[in-house]
């Protein structure tokens, strides 16, 4: 790392060029990520989330501070600051969230990075789910179903075509029928040969996916567990679309972190709080998997749910793996402190 007193600007512009919507260049820097969290080589105080007229707001509508210190050969401190309105889309024309990450020396603490973070942000969340489906559903899994489909959406299933090119039919569904017809579109034309069908019902979607993956802003559940067919995986990205019977129901759950999950009212933490789910209920931390401390699918029948909150480790050590080649390849703006 530099000692000049000067940040690196990477735009999102500048991240593009480098790669930055490739879900390879993710799922290697949250692998590592989730690796190190498993082996506690990192440092991620719980997320603070800065809400205004919290009693009549949305769900979606806050700005979370994501402060963490990655470990490991290349070690790396940050934050990251990511906003959300949920009707910037209707209302403004502007995607749902926007943010930045600013990347530290974890020597000096010197601020060494400042960098665009929606694009980095949704496509580290869709590389956990690439690393979810890896180790949690079938082996043999052809058909995804997707509720909403908004940018999130898009981002997820890119990366899931690009990882499992065994994916024959995805099912797509949302209550604004245009936005699944927008993303129906976009599928057809990066993979004109899978089958993209846009479900007649929410029911319908899920009672379809080998894999289901919720990317909504829902506060309440629609989903439950009857609906999900036997082996089914979901990547419960959105949190609150399951029921809680889902979380009782599972033969397995999998978070990415227990304390991030257990907390801000979520499901989980109701669960939790009603005495229903512990961390003994747990099967596993999604790191855990991947060192091999806990068990993956270990039958075809198996109902697993991920139920990841996202972790600030996770956008640092994508964020830092894009820096690495900003500086390799000399792609950005200096600026003086």
């Amino acid at each position: 790392m530099s000692n000049q007193p000067s940040i690196l600007y990477l735009s999102k512009s500048d991240i593009l060029q480098l790669g930055g919507n490739s879900s390879d260049l993710y799922v290697t820097a949250v692998s590592r990520a989730l690796e190190l969290h498993a082996k506690g080589d990192f440092v991620q105080p719980l997320k603070p989330y800065l809400r205004v007229n919290e009693a009549n707001g949305h769900i979606a509508d806050r700005i979370i501070a994501m402060p963490a210190y990655v470990g490991g050969e290349a070690p790396v401190s940050g934050l990251k600051w990511i906003g959300s309105k949920h009707d910037n889309p209707s209302k403004r024309g502007l995607e749902r969230a926007s943010g930045l990450i600013i990347l530290n020396d974890p020597v000096s603490n010197y601020p060494i990075a400042v960098m665009e973070t929606s694009l980095i942000s949704a496509m580290r969340t869709a590389a956990v789910t690439v690393i979810g489906a890896r180790y949690l559903a079938k082996k043999d899994f052809q058909t995804v179903a997707c509720m909403g489909c908004g940018v999130i959406a898009s981002t997820q299933l890119r990366s899931m075509l690009e990882q499992f090119p065994q994916i024959a039919t995805i099912y797509l569904f949302d209550l604004n029928s245009d936005a699944a017809r927008r993303l129906a579109d976009q599928l057809r034309e990066k993979a004109p040969s899978v089958e993209v069908v846009i479900a007649t019902s929410a029911e319908q979607a899920v009672r379809a996916g080998e894999v289901v993956i919720t990317c909504t802003v829902v506060d309440k559940p629609y989903i439950p567990f009857e609906w999900l067919q036997k082996g089914a995986f979901v990547s419960n990205i959105s949190i609150m679309d399951v029921h809680k019977e889902v979380f009782l129901k599972a033969d397995k759950v999998v978070v990415d972190d227990w304390d991030q999950s257990n907390r801000e009212k979520k499901v989980i933490n109701q669960l939790v709080l009603e005495g229903a789910f512990s961390r003994e209920q747990l099967h596993a931390e999604l790191g855990e998997i991947l060192l091999g401390k806990k068990a993956g699918r270990e039958s075809a029948d198996e109902i697993i749910l991920l139920n990841p909150m996202g972790m600030a480790v996770e956008d640092i050590s994508s964020a830092y793996e894009i820096y690495q080649k900003a500086v390799a390849e000399n792609v950005g703006t200096r600026l003086p402190l």
